[in-house]
């Protein structure tokens, strides 16, 4: 098989599927960081809160 051989549509569709693909990723991105924006804050709180308790005598 010539390497030229391969049509044009199959190759369109192979670039197409890589953008869905690099689009998804680029998604999935964006939702962990935003996760991970949340639980940073959250966990600092949390290590706060749990410091001034054990100052307390609470735990």
């Amino acid at each position: 098989m010539d390497r030229a051989a391969v049509d044009t549509d199959t190759l369109l569709r192979v670039a197409l599927v890589l953008v869905v693909a690099w689009l998804a990723l680029e998604v999935v991105d964006e939702l962990l960081d935003v996760a991970l924006g949340l639980l940073v804050p959250l966990a600092g709180l949390a290590l706060v809160v749990l410091v001034v308790l054990s100052l307390l005598d609470r735990l």
